[in-house]
């Protein structure tokens, strides 16, 4: 009996060390946002190229923004994408996207600098920001400009 009690005191004594250690304030910066929850920060949504191609295909308005260089949109894009680079987000898009409701989907070559433009955008509150990835991973139209030399 008195194994069965101390064994007891253990267990108890461990799950509330472990609810105070989970409960201990400290939180990711990373939280996403949970239906509901109105304290939750808003997040971006990473989609995949079959949903961006139904949202490009449906009758709601989008913007297509490519975060790559301007070297990179020359050489090729996804057809009816806007550029501003990744690096220049933050001094040029609310001159250029003034509509932080709009929905805004966003890629780059691989699917890195998209996910940065993407909460780069979200920080600046904007709404509705779609992560597509990488025009490498696009399987539908590209165009490329061509340069006379």
């Amino acid at each position: 009996m008195k194994r069965a009690l101390i064994i007891f005191a253990i267990i108890i004594l461990g799950a509330t060390g472990i609810y105070f250690i989970s409960n201990s304030g400290d939180t990711d910066e990373t939280e996403t946002a949970v239906a509901g929850d109105q304290t939750s920060k808003p997040v971006y949504q990473k989609i995949t190229p079959q949903k961006a191609k139904e949202i490009m295909d449906g009758e709601q308005p989008y913007i297509l923004l490519d975060v790559r260089t301007e070297e990179e949109f020359d050489e090729t894009r996804i057809p009816g994408a806007i550029l501003i680079p990744n690096d220049e987000i933050i001094d040029r898009v609310e001159t250029e996207l003034p509509d932080k409701n709009a929905v805004i989907l966003v890629y780059c070559r691989s699917g890195g600098r998209s996910a940065k433009a993407a909460n780069k955008l979200i920080e600046m509150e904007y709404t509705n920001v779609y992560d597509i990835g990488g025009i490498i991973d696009w399987p539908y139209e590209t165009i490329s400009e061509q340069k006379d030399e």
